[in-house]
């Protein structure tokens, strides 16, 4: 019977955590819109965004179902609690779940079929505006109302094929809130040359 030293299982777990981060993605979160955006990812927390001010958060590998949005008109204690008018996410600066809608969405999922990373910026939970939604899956006229002015968004559900979009595994992404004074949100990945 053989055994495994000490010195080749820490080679073993170096080489595997080596192998695992270098599909991990880094995410830019940046606001260029003329007011405050306390940004919010999960997985990642939440941070208060001012104009031209960035956030930087490393996801591992294998993360499915993650999503950023921007809250508005939130207002913290030194504590981390509070609330926000939009995209509130249990009265918490650091989030620790899904913000409530009306919000704009980056989804993603990192490392999946194909070694391909998934994205999508999806307005099925609002636009940061009221709205109602309706429990069909096809389009409404709402959807379509933002389907025609964000032509590359998710606007309702199953609507993948002109709006879901995939990078190579160890992609950096970078999620700009009013690109260019913009109202939307701006998702662009980029391959990952050295982390």
């Amino acid at each position: 019977m053989s055994y495994l030293t000490i010195s080749q299982i820490s080679s073993i777990l170096f080489f595997s955590v080596l192998f695992i981060s270098a599909h991990a993605a880094r995410f830019e979160i940046r606001n260029e819109c003329p007011y405050t955006v306390w940004a919010a990812a999960s997985p990642g927390g939440g941070r208060r965004l001012d104009r031209w001010k960035s956030w930087t958060i490393d996801v591992p590998a294998g993360t499915a179902m993650a999503r950023i949005w921007g809250r508005t008109n939130c207002n913290f204690d030194a504590s981390g609690r509070g609330h926000c008018q939009t995209g509130d996410c249990g009265g918490l600066l650091q989030c620790q779940g899904w913000g409530v809608p009306p919000n704009t969405l980056a989804e993603y999922a990192l490392n999946q079929f194909g070694n391909m990373d998934f994205y999508d910026i999806s307005l099925v939970d609002g636009f940061n505006i009221p709205m109602r939604r309706y429990g069909t899956c096809g389009p409404t006229s709402y959807s379509r109302f933002f389907k025609d002015r964000c032509g590359d968004s998710y606007s309702y559900p199953q609507d993948d094929p002109s709006s879901t979009f995939t990078c190579p595994a160890g992609s950096n992404y970078r999620v700009v809130f009013c690109p260019r004074g913009s109202p939307r949100i701006e998702m662009v990945g980029s391959k990952n040359q050295e982390k």
